[in-house]
C-alpha cells in the first residue's frame, strides 16, 4: 500500500516468500520498527557480529584439525583446500544477522562440498547450526526448514549413491544408523531453534503488554485528575462568580452584603486552591500519599453551605452510608458537578439531594425544578460525562436529564464495595 501511495518513480518491491515463508505474514506479522532498531546500529544496518564469527571460525577449524587426526585412514587428509573451506563456513556467519536465508543456504553448499571432498567429520556443522538457529529466530522458518532438508538429503546423496565416485577411495556406504543420528541432530536443532524463537515472541509480546498497560495506567491517570480539576474549579469558580456579581450589585446600596460576598470569593479561592495544589503534588511525585484526605460524603455539610452562599437552597434527604475511598470521593464530586450545574444552568433556588441505599448500592439523587437559564455560563461540557466516567469506574451508572414535570435530575447508583472486596 505504501509504494502504491507513493510516487510514480517508486518501484514495488518483490514478495519475500521465499525468505519468510508465504504464510509467515499472518504467523508472525511484520517485523516493527523496534525490532529493526534493536537488531540494527546507528547506520540502521545490523551489526556485525565479529567476535562470535572470530570465535566459531577459529573452534571449527581447530577442532577440524584434532578430528582429523582422530579419523586418519578413514577420511582425507586436511589440505588448503580443506581449510579454505572451513574458513569460509566459518567467515560467512558474520553476515547472519543482515543475510540470514543466504548465509544459511550457503553454509549448507560449503559443509556439503567439504563432506563431497571426502574431509574428515567434525565441528564444520557448527555453522549450519548456527546459521539455523539465526534464521529461524529471525522468522525465516520455511527457509531453515528447507535448508535443513537440503543437507540431509545431501549427506543421503553422498552417502549412499555417490560415495564410489568420490574420495576416500574404497569407501563403503555410511550405515543407516549413522543417517539416523544426523537425522536426529538435524530435528533437534530445528526444534531448539524454535523454543528460542517461540521464547523471544513471548518476551517481546510481554514487553508490548507491559508498555501497553503503562500508557493504559498514564491515560486513567490522566482522566483522574483532568476530572479532579474539572470538578473542583468548575464548583469554585462558579461560587466565585455568582458571588462577585452579589458584590458588583450591591457596592454601593449594601456594603456590608457586598463585603460578605468579597470574603466568600476569598474563602472559596483560598479552597480552590488548596485543592488544585493537592491534584498537582501527584504530578509532581507520583505515587505519593496525598498531604490531605480525599472529600467525601462526610463533607455534604460544606456543598450545602457553599451552595446557600451562591444563592441555593439545598435540602438532604437521608443519611450516607459508609463507602469505600473511591465511591465516597465520586459520590462527592457528582454532588458537587449537580449542585454547580443547577447554579449555573438553572433558574430554580432550591435542589434536592436524596441518598438511598438499596440492594447493596448507594442512590444518589439531586433534583431542581428548573427551568433551565438558557444564558451561556461558560461551562466545558464535560460536566456530565466525567460524572459517567466516575460512576463507570466503580461499576456504577448515571442517569442525567429533564424530569418529566419540569426541572432537571441527576440519578447515580454506586456500589457499597470497591471491586476487590467482590
Amino acid at each position: 500500500m505504501d509504494e502504491r501511495q507513493g510516487s510514480g518513480a517508486r518501484r514495488i518491491r518483490p514478495p519475500d516468500w521465499w525468505r519468510r515463508g508465504p504464510q509467515a505474514a499472518w504467523r508472525y506479522g511484520p517485523r516493527g520498527r523496534d525490532d529493526l532498531a534493536a537488531q540494527s546500529g546507528a547506520d540502521g544496518r545490523a551489526r556485525l557480529p565479529w567476535i562470535t564469527t572470530v570465535l566459531i571460525t577459529a573452534f571449527v577449524m581447530a577442532g577440524s584439525t584434532f578430528a582429523a587426526h582422530a579419523q586418519e585412514g578413514e577420511r582425507v587428509a586436511l589440505d588448503p583446500f580443506a581449510r579454505l573451506l572451513l574458513f569460509a563456513a566459518g567467515a560467512v556467519l558474520l553476515l547472519r544477522h543482515r543475510r540470514p536465508v543466504p548465509v544459511l543456504f550457503g553454509t549448507v553448499a560449503v559443509v556439503l562440498l567439504y563432506l563431497g571432498a571426502g574431509y574428515p567429520y567434525g565441528p564444520v556443522f557448527l555453522t549450519v547450526a548456527v546459521a539455523c538457529f539465526t534464521a529461524i529466530v529471525a522468522g525465516h522458518r520455511r527457509a531453515a526448514w528447507a535448508a535443513m532438508g537440503t543437507l540431509w538429503a545431501g549427506h543421503l546423496l553422498l552417502s549412499h549413491l555417490l560415495y564410489r565416485r568420490l574420495p576416500p577411495a574404497a569407501d563403503s556406504a555410511a550405515s543407516w544408523n549413522q543417517e539416523i543420528v544426523i537425522a536426529t541432530w538435524v530435528v533437534t536443532l530445528v526444534a531448539v531453534s524454535e523454543l528460542a524463537r517461540t521464547r523471544r515472541e513471548q518476551w517481546a509480546r510481554e514487553r508490548a503488554e507491559r508498555a501497553q498497560a503503562a500508557r493504559r495506567r498514564a491515560d486513567e491517570e490522566r482522566l483522574r485528575i483532568a476530572r479532579e480539576l474539572h470538578d473542583v474549579l468548575a464548583h469554585s469558580i462558579s461560587v466565585i462568580n455568582v458571588q462577585a456579581g452579589v458584590g458588583l450589585a450591591l457596592l454601593d446600596s449594601d456594603p456590608e452584603q457586598a463585603r460578605t460576598a468579597l470574603s466568600t470569593i476569598k474563602d472559596k479561592s483560598k479552597e480552590a486552591l488548596g485543592e488544585v495544589r493537592q491534584v498537582l503534588d501527584t504530578l509532581r511525585a507520583p505515587g505519593a500519599a496525598p498531604r490531605a484526605p480525599a472529600p467525601g460524603l462526610d463533607r455534604l455539610p460544606e456543598l450545602v453551605e457553599q451552595a446557600a452562599a451562591a444563592g441555593l437552597t439545598v435540602t438532604v434527604e437521608g443519611e450516607p452510608p459508609e463507602l469505600p475511598p473511591g465511591a465516597d470521593l465520586a459520590a462527592f464530586r457528582i454532588v458537587q458537578e449537580a449542585l454547580t450545574n443547577v447554579v449555573r444552568h438553572s433558574r430554580s433556588r432550591h435542589a434536592r439531594v436524596h441518598l438511598e441505599e438499596r440492594a447493596g448500592r448507594l442512590r444518589l439523587c439531586i433534583d431542581d425544578d428548573g427551568p433551565a437559564s438558557g444564558a451561556d455560563a461558560g461551562g466545558s461540557g464535560n460536566g456530565l460525562a466525567g460524572m459517567r466516567e466516575r460512576a463507570a469506574a466503580l461499576d456504577g451508572t448515571i442517569e442525567a436529564g429533564p424530569r418529566p414535570d419540569g426541572g432537571f435530575r441527576v440519578l447515580a447508583v454506586l456500589p457499597l464495595t470497591s471491586q476487590e472486596d467482590r
